[in-house]
């Protein structure tokens, strides 16, 4: 999930085999007669400089920050290719990068040592499989795609994240959280199978099923997709979706039903008179409300908000210092009260008055499009980094940020500093049943910056490590686990969590990221990509 687009949001809110081993369990291919072989499937197509899509690959990724220029980019359709080219690239020793959605914020696929991309946009299949009882999504689909298949088809749906165009590969690798996330957990919670191209020790590529069931012999290689990060094990071609509850054969009650109406509005706070003992009651209002209402049981698991505060522009500034955003689950008994309340407690004892737009009642998918609308619309050069909370922001931490979202030494298009709503369902889990360590956190924040001039990229990502330095200024620059912060998301990959400029506490990126299951992911890393084919800057290492 992405910072929303101030912009565009508050516009919107005032108006409203190739290989031995290739497991093919779960697919239903076109019948052939017995006396008909299957042909061998042709090498998928190699992009290289001299081909006129070379050039737009190249930039396909989200962050205009970076560009990749490999030897050739390589279109998968099926698993086999992936299969054939993963060991065509080993064969040949040239260095691999996988990309789905093109979402990462750091710079793996533009890597001057990766020789060959491998972008799985063209593997966007979603369908049922009956065989599994559980829903097939390919890894190059998109978010919201998926999230149509699955409604229009089915009327079930996963809780991932709202950006539009993020692809699944790394989504849900990751962990995946989004606005229904409080209610049923995070997206990858819900995972129930998946299939993954391998290189074992003698250099051989093969596409391994691997299930959650006790008894797979392949569960770690599960478990490790369930929150260990993308481009660590393998590469992932295909996804199988069952909620660990569900029973049965209607495909319609093996996966969430979302809620069919969604209750929405926004508070949007002026800049004129937010000074900083307002600025800082509001995010004291807003973190005691999470810490107090983010039970699984709680009757506002249904409700995910966002505060999102805007960066001071140099020059025509909208004036906008805080926007929240709130949906929430229209079918729940007093939904409109509860939203009502909710409200209440965010403003109040501000001293400064919001402007706050009509609760709006729209079907579950029209406004689950609008939110992905409102995604992507920071187009641009961006960085990003990102904190789990367990529990308010301190004064300091909120002085902190009310110093840096005021300055203008910077020279940002949009910057944000967004703390969502988390809790809920995703904490109903221990620690170490999924790769997703993050299990007793109430918020999730983001800080981002964007801007346009590759002249600016210095003072531009300059500012934003300042601003998160000094906000977790008490524990070394970074949110080490404790009683306050709790790490940082692998989807929101930050290289300066492994600097020692930015991260003084002693506390190692990667127990940020996967606190203490770290250690069995190297296990598993050494298990599965012995020799370490799949890497990249904060991939994890083996034990």
């Amino acid at each position: 999930m992405t910072a929303p687009s101030r912009r565009r949001f508050v516009a919107q809110a005032l108006t409203a085999g190739a290989a031995a081993g290739l497991t093919t369990a779960g697919l239903a291919p076109a019948a052939r007669a017995a006396t008909d072989p299957a042909p061998a499937p042709a090498p998928a197509a190699q992009v290289t400089p001299d081909d006129p899509r070379y050039a737009a690959l190249s930039v396909r990724g989200s962050n205009k920050r970076f560009t990749a220029h490999p030897d050739a980019f390589c279109l998968p359709t099926t698993t086999a290719d992936v299969v054939h080219a993963v060991g065509d690239a080993v064969r040949r020793r040239r260095r691999i990068a996988v990309r789905s959605g093109g979402h990462c914020y750091e710079n793996v696929v533009g890597d001057p040592a990766v020789q060959l991309v491998i972008d799985l946009a063209a593997m966007n299949a979603v369908t049922y499989d009956p065989q599994r009882r559980a829903y097939m999504v390919e890894a190059g689909a998109q978010l919201i795609d998926v999230y149509k298949s699955l409604y229009y088809g089915w009327g079930v749906t996963l809780p991932g994240g709202a950006s539009a165009t993020v692809g699944f590969g790394g989504h849900i690798t990751g962990g995946g959280y989004g606005a229904l996330s409080r209610a049923f957990g995070l997206a990858s919670d819900h995972l129930y199978a998946l299939e993954v191209v391998v290189v074992d020790a003698f250099g051989r590529a093969r596409a391994v099923v691997a299930t959650r069931e006790s008894g797979d012999p392949h569960r770690d290689l599960w478990w490790a997709h369930t929150g260990g990060g993308g481009g660590n094990f393998g590469i992932v071609t295909r996804f199988w979706f069952r909620s660990p509850n569900a029973h049965g054969d209607d495909p319609a009650h093996l996966l969430p039903r979302p809620p069919a109406t969604i209750v929405s509005n926004a508070v949007i706070y002026p800049r004129d008179g937010m000074d900083q003992a307002a600025f800082g009651r509001l995010l004291h209002n807003h973190g005691r409300w999470h810490e107090d209402n983010s039970d699984a049981d709680s009757p506002y698991a249904g409700l995910y908000s966002g505060l999102v505060l805007p960066g001071r522009l140099k020059d025509n500034d909208p004036g906008q210092s805080a926007i929240a955003f709130t949906h929430l689950d229209g079918t729940l008994p007093g939904a409109r009260e509860l939203l009502d309340r909710y409200v209440g407690a965010l403003t109040d004892g501000v001293g400064v008055t919001p402007y706050i737009t009509d609760t709006a009642s729209e079907p579950w998918l029209t406004a689950t499009v609008a939110l992905a609308e409102s995604q992507d619309t920071d187009k641009g050069r961006h960085k990003i980094k990102s904190a789990y909370l367990r529990r308010a922001l301190t004064r300091a931490q909120t002085d902190a940020l009310f110093t840096h979202l005021n300055a203008t030494d910077h020279r940002n298009d949009s910057a944000s500093v967004s703390l969502q709503s988390y809790g809920g369902r995703t904490n109903a889990l221990p620690a170490g049943a999924t790769a997703g360590a993050h299990r007793d956190s109430v918020l999730n924040v983001i800080f981002m910056n964007t801007w346009q001039d590759p002249e600016a990229d210095t003072v531009n990502i300059d500012w934003l490590r300042r601003t998160y330095r000094d906000v977790f200024a008490a524990t070394g620059g970074v949110p080490v686990p404790g009683r306050g912060s709790d790490g940082a998301y692998i989807n929101y990959p930050d290289i300066d969590l492994a600097d020692p400029r930015w991260n003084t506490s002693g506390v190692p990126w990667h127990h940020l990221y996967y606190k203490d299951n770290y250690p069995r992911l190297q296990r598993i890393k050494a298990k599965w990509d012995p020799r370490g084919v799949f890497r990249h800057t904060l991939s994890i290492r083996p034990a």
